[in-house]
């Protein structure tokens, strides 16, 4: 891992942490909309299930490509590939 100093970055973090930070940023915002700027402590295992969605896009995306696969997305789809079972946007298709 680079010296993220040496790469002009001000805050001092690598180009991976500023994508993980800018993602959490991003989905913390989401969930405060979503809930009226307030978070209850109940509210907390979901607001940190996708906040972990949102961190593990992002390692997703950067990731070698190896093998065949090409899934990406969420744990539920990868989990249901392996399974042979339905993507979870095949299920959901249609639901709004």
């Amino acid at each position: 891992m680079t010296d993220a100093y040496l790469e002009g970055d001000p805050d001092g973090l690598s180009p991976l942490l500023v994508e993980i930070r800018d993602a959490v940023a991003r989905e913390l915002h989401a969930q405060f909309a979503l809930r009226a700027d307030r978070l209850e402590l109940a509210d907390l295992p979901e607001v940190a299930y996708q906040v972990t969605l949102r961190v593990d896009g992002v390692l997703s995306r950067r990731r070698p490509a190896t093998g065949t696969s090409s899934v990406t997305g969420s744990p539920y789809d990868r989990r249901a590939d392996r399974a042979g079972g339905p993507a979870r946007s095949t299920i959901l298709k249609g639901v709004r």
